[in-house]
């Protein structure tokens, strides 16, 4: 999963989360006091990072992990599918009509998210490329002037008015949070 880096309004590196916590660890030994802060790119929020140990100790942290290196027993189900056992609370009513549906509860639970999404329109996508962006702007931008409505066009989808009230943010800032909104029809500015 992908990550960045801002040092103040900076960004100063991105990438997986091992590359860029070295890179922090090595900021930090150039300057004690540097205002460094790294976002998590499927989720515009703050990411914390241990940087205590060895370069190899940190990296070995923050390796990308897999099954094969966990030993974890494996579950039942079909892990190499991606099939994931979580828990589902549902009234007795629910259970029911889930019992009679063919194939079983999960195989329905399967068929109605298929089908909420696909008629979806791509709204949560589009919600959660607005909250992605927003998590980042109000850390990076939530004191600078424009952020109130800037943040408004955001949720109203309005590429105009957003590049218009964060225009006076640094370009990092502005650029990263475009990033974020990858995906999410939000209009380009015409300048």
């Amino acid at each position: 999963m992908p990550h960045t880096a801002f040092h103040d309004a900076t960004r100063i590196t991105g990438g997986p989360l091992a590359a860029i916590a070295l890179a922090v660890k090595a900021a930090f030994t150039a300057d004690p006091a540097a205002a460094i802060l790294v976002f998590d790119d499927a989720t515009g929020k703050v990411v914390d990072l241990d940087l205590r140990g060895s370069d190899a100790e940190i990296a070995a942290r923050y390796a990308p992990r897999t099954d094969e290196a966990t030993d974890t027993p494996r579950g039942r189900g079909r892990p190499k599918l991606g099939v994931v056992a979580r828990e589902v609370t549902l009234l007795p009513r629910h259970w029911d009509w889930l019992a009679l549906q063919p194939g079983g509860a999960s195989q329905a639970l399967r068929r109605l998210v298929d089908d909420a999404r696909k008629s979806d329109g791509g709204r949560s996508q589009a919600r959660a490329a607005q909250e992605r962006a927003y998590a980042f702007i109000a850390t990076m931008a939530g004191d600078r002037e424009g952020f109130e409505e800037a943040s408004r066009a955001l949720f109203a989808g309005d590429g105009e008015r957003f590049a218009e009230h964060s225009r006076s943010w640094p370009a990092d800032i502005r650029a990263y949070a475009r990033e974020l909104l990858a995906g999410f029809a939000l209009p380009e500015p015409k300048l």
